[in-house]
């Protein structure tokens, strides 16, 4: 090598590894969350353990927690976040409009959406499938069943379209009774207008719980004919706020996988020795200097919500409301399908 050539490589060393240590340019999002003073979140109206208010107004669920510890990661406080109740029709061009910073509300990610939206999905934080809910005194044991039956359903959602392609498929001459908001549909359903009601499952164990008079009363039956996975999306065009966004999402799920939880995250940050609980809570590596965020970015997430599978177990799990089983939704080594890039 010449001498020439060396100091090129040499100097190109030398930018590579301050621009690697520098701190990443914050993004126009992220400079407008922290003049606001709060992270706008864009959810449900009302689905019971994913986004719902109390009559105080209080928010809960899994996708509003999600939010909350994105909050966590950029002010130190889960709490600072508006709340923005939109409908199926209404969210994404809420989020494409600059009213929200990021949509959390039980939202499918496909191809159609993520290319043609002016949207990014930044993970899954809930993998799902559409299914059948059916009244227990008709006897129906399987969707199959459903020969030429009316079915209740939401307008403008993934939904609609796999009813439609299910019917084709199983040439079962299902008769979708659509309608724009899920409380119609929901109601409809209930007074007996509909044969069945279809959304996600997570959804039908939701209005379930929360609308039926008595829940033993309808059965969901157990085919799931679609594969939705649900996540929180960001507006494209900012790259670096749809980098917290996702590592937020990665960080809870590897903090659960590595025994961090509300409890014991601060007596880990203190004690532990493991590598990989040492970048997560930042005692070896600062990592938030590379997305624009403290160092204590996850320790304060975690210190807000928990990890992943706390938030899970608290809104939707089994001894939650909804009962449901982690299934999917558990960690990757444990029969599930949640595995996160590290946090390194």
């Amino acid at each position: 090598m010449n001498k020439s050539a060396s100091k090129l490589l040499a100097g190109g060393l030398i930018a590579a590894a301050a621009l690697a240590s520098s701190p990443a340019f914050a993004g126009k999002t992220l400079d407008a969350i922290k003049a606001r003073g709060q992270v706008i979140c864009g959810v449900n109206v009302g689905l019971a353990g994913f986004s719902a208010a109390d009559s105080q107004g209080n928010w809960t669920g899994l996708d509003v927690e999600i939010c909350r510890a994105i909050a966590a990661a950029v002010f130190g406080d889960g709490n600072k976040v508006k709340w923005v109740p939109l409908t199926a029709q209404a969210r994404f061009t809420a989020l494409q409009s600059g009213e929200i910073d990021i949509l959390s509300r039980n939202t499918t990610w496909t191809l159609t959406r993520d290319s043609s939206l002016g949207m990014f999905f930044a993970g899954v934080t809930y993998y799902d499938g559409q299914g059948f809910m059916v009244p227990t005194k008709g006897k129906v044991k399987s969707a199959k069943q459903l020969k030429g039956a009316t079915v209740c359903v939401q307008s403008g959602t993934t939904t609609e379209k796999n009813l439609t392609d299910f019917s084709r498929a199983e040439n079962l001459g299902l008769k979708p009774v659509v309608f724009e908001k899920v409380e119609a549909a929901t109601g409809a359903y209930f007074s007996g207008r509909c044969q069945a009601y279809t959304t996600d499952a997570s959804g039908l164990a939701s209005v379930r719980n929360k609308e039926a008079k008595d829940p033993g009363e309808h059965v969901i039956l157990p085919e799931l004919i679609s594969k939705e996975p649900l996540g929180p999306s960001v507006r494209r065009g900012d790259d670096e706020w749809f980098t917290i966004v996702k590592w937020v999402i990665f960080g809870l799920v590897e903090a659960e996988e590595y025994g961090l939880t509300k409890a014991n995250v601060e007596k880990q940050k203190a004690e532990s020795k493991d590598p990989v609980i040492m970048r997560i809570v930042g005692t070896s590596e600062d990592t938030g200097k590379l997305i624009g965020l403290d160092k204590d970015w996850m320790v304060n997430a975690i210190k807000a919500t928990g990890n992943y599978g706390e938030i899970f177990d608290r809104n939707v799990g089994p001894n939650s409301q909804l009962k449901l089983p982690r299934g999917l939704n558990n960690q990757w080594n444990k029969g599930g399908i949640m595995y996160a890039p590290p946090v390194r």
